[in-house]
């Protein structure tokens, strides 16, 4: 995840935000850089790899301003170089930016059309020519951001210094976490609290579509509609602590908020976004000669698979088997010689899957994996690894973990079907531009999560919960019946929806709630009548979709909205929902939501 820090000082600051960043290297980077304001002119130093290359820059050509912004970056749009690296600038801004900006090559062709010139490959650049454009045309700074933030589509944090406002700072936050710190004649703005503890202990957390204007005495927030608005100073304890909570009251709920930033992240590792087009790292193996892949994991990490086995049988006409690990190492399982076996890890220890990728060494398959932890024993095994970006998973029942196993599996789904023939550049573009906007629709539904915590209320009293869903969101529906059954001990079930009438109807009476996971894709009418067979025996239907729950013929007891979604992506969206029940209906019970009874967060003996 990249790093974002920004400083109003008392005195030069790039010894402060290299400080800053240096508490945000546990994130991954791969270039590094500041700029500083220094009477009144803009002066900048960037860097590949680590901070310490920077640092050696610093020592020999110093910047001496008492205003500053920093960033270490992970590579999203354009390769990791210093002409990529943050902060970006023009002669009158410099900013720097965590998160995607959608629909940045419709702004930049209009802007080089007027005659602006960019010299990056980065979304972010953009940004600040848009301000520029707007300082020009006479807009204070406070103004000419406003006019730009409602120009961007996706998810996104920004910092931003203007040439000739030496006490003047604007943050923004849609989508990605930014904290504010407040000092003695100071102020401080960071990706999260631990950036800032050496400096002040006094945050306030800004809230999605909130934008601020920060100087040495105070600060003024802002909504997306430009509304003022106040955010709570808290105490933060972050400074002992390698991750924080932040604002939050559990880990869980922090991972929950942090998908939308680290599927960016993730996404950035497999896609180049410049041009929509899967860029991955090459393979040790063709998939067009593989005639069956095998894919294995444990938990969550399973249904990721189960997910996966949808998207390469439909879009790339490959044969899949999705195994449990526990039950593949014992089965024997014929695999066909010089085939192709997945595993995915959040830790990468997990013992059932690393003794099954062993059984698939022995009999000659080439090994992939996808894990969250580089240098884990199933890394270390593999072949080949797709990384997850999702930072350190603190809460024991996973989230952002999940989501970005999805995240490289889809992207991986994506390249085999190019190598099958089954996927052209046409469709490619399609499938990967729905991947891009997935940040900005889970900002979405973040937003506001009111309508979770009035149904934990009714869900707390219930014995037991059905969860149904056709196609790839039967996965998405047994991955919430775990999390239910994880961190709230209700009892929890997953079904495929026409599996309702083989048995699991009997179930059904007015106290049975029943979750239906239903976007509107080809198979929501099937999906809507097996609602309908629930409505009529008086069960309490809680519909996540983004269809009008008024046109399906049922009793509908609650209706969770979500976004409409290019059917592709909608595993990955559908994932917050049924995270957010389950989280919900555990804070209300008051179950230990991080470390509930009985589990580890990495199982690592059979």
């Amino acid at each position: 995840m990249c790093g974002i820090v920004g400083v109003l000082g008392k005195g030069p600051v790039a010894g402060q935000l290299v400080d800053a960043l240096k508490r945000l290297e546990y994130r991954g980077y791969d270039s590094a850089g500041i700029a500083t304001l220094e009477n009144g002119h803009l002066g900048r130093l960037r860097a590949e790899g680590k901070l310490r290359n920077l640092e050696e820059r610093l020592r020999s050509a110093p910047l001496l301003g008492e205003t500053g912004i920093g960033h270490t970056r992970w590579a999203t749009h354009g390769r990791p170089t210093e002409t990529n690296a943050h902060p970006h600038m023009t002669d009158d801004v410099s900013l720097v930016h965590n998160g995607i900006i959608e629909n940045f090559r419709e702004l930049k062709t209009e802007l080089m059309a007027e005659g602006a010139v960019f010299t990056s490959d980065t979304d972010t650049e953009v940004i600040a020519h848009l301000i520029t454009r707007e300082l020009k045309a006479g807009n204070d700074p406070v103004r000419a951001v406003y006019h730009t933030l409602a120009r961007l589509e996706g998810a996104f944090a920004l910092a931003m210094i203007f040439r000739g406002y030496n006490d003047l700072m604007i943050v923004a936050r849609q989508g990605s976490p930014l904290a504010i710190g407040y000092g003695n004649g100071e102020m401080f703005a960071g990706s999260d609290a631990i950036a800032l503890a050496p400096f002040t202990d006094a945050i306030a957390y800004l809230e999605d579509g909130d934008w601020a204007v920060l100087t040495r005495t105070g600060i003024a927030i802002r909504d997306r509609e430009g509304k003022a608005v106040e955010r709570p100073i808290t105490r933060s304890l972050a400074s002992g602590l390698l991750v924080d909570k932040g604002n939050y009251r559990h880990f869980m709920a922090k991972e929950i908020h942090e998908q939308p930033e680290v599927v960016v992240h993730t996404l950035a590792s497999c896609v180049d976004l410049a041009t929509s087009r899967i860029d991955m790292a090459a393979l040790p193996f063709d998939f067009a000669k593989i005639r069956r892949l095998s894919l294995s994991a444990c938990g969550t990490a399973f249904y990721a698979c189960m997910v996966a086995k949808y998207w390469f049988e439909r879009w790339a006409r490959l044969p899949v088997d999705a195994d449990i690990a526990s039950e593949f190492r014992y089965r024997e399982s014929a695999l066909d010689p010089d085939g192709a076996a997945l595993f995915v890890s959040q830790s990468g220890e997990t013992a059932d899957t690393l003794a099954t990728l062993r059984y698939c060494r022995s009999q000659s398959q080439h090994i992939l994996s996808v894990v969250n932890v580089h240098e884990s024993s199933i890394a270390r095994e593999s072949d080949a690894v797709l990384p997850t970006l999702a930072g350190p998973e603190i809460g024991v029942a996973s989230t952002k973990a999940f989501t970005c196993q999805l995240t490289a599996l889809a992207c991986l789904a994506i390249a085999a079907g190019k190598a099958r023939g089954t996927i052209g550049p046409e469709l490619e573009m399609e499938l990967v531009q729905a991947l891009t906007e997935v940040p900005r629709h889970m900002a979405k539904i973040l937003r506001d999560e009111s309508t979770y915590e009035t149904l934990a209320s009714s869900l707390s009293k219930a014995r037991d919960v059905l969860y149904l869903g056709r196609g790839s969101s039967y996965p998405i529906a047994m991955e919430g019946a775990l999390k239910l059954k994880e961190i709230s001990y209700i009892h929890a079930e997953g079904y495929a929806a026409g599996e309702l009438k083989h048995g699991p109807i009997a179930l059904i009476d007015e106290n049975m709630p029943v979750i239906v996971i239903a976007p509107r894709d080809d198979l929501y009418e099937k999906t809507v009548s097996n609602m309908q067979e629930v409505s009529a025996r008086g069960g309490q239907i809680v519909l996540v979709s983004d269809a009008d729950p008024a046109t399906t013929g049922c009793a509908i007891a609650t209706h969770l909205a979500v976004p409409p979604v290019h059917r592709f992506v909608a595993p990955l969206v559908y994932a917050l929902p049924v995270q957010l029940i389950a989280y919900h209906t555990a804070v209300f019970m008051g179950t230990d939501v991080d470390q509930p009874r009985n589990l580890a967060k990495s199982v690592t003996v059979e």
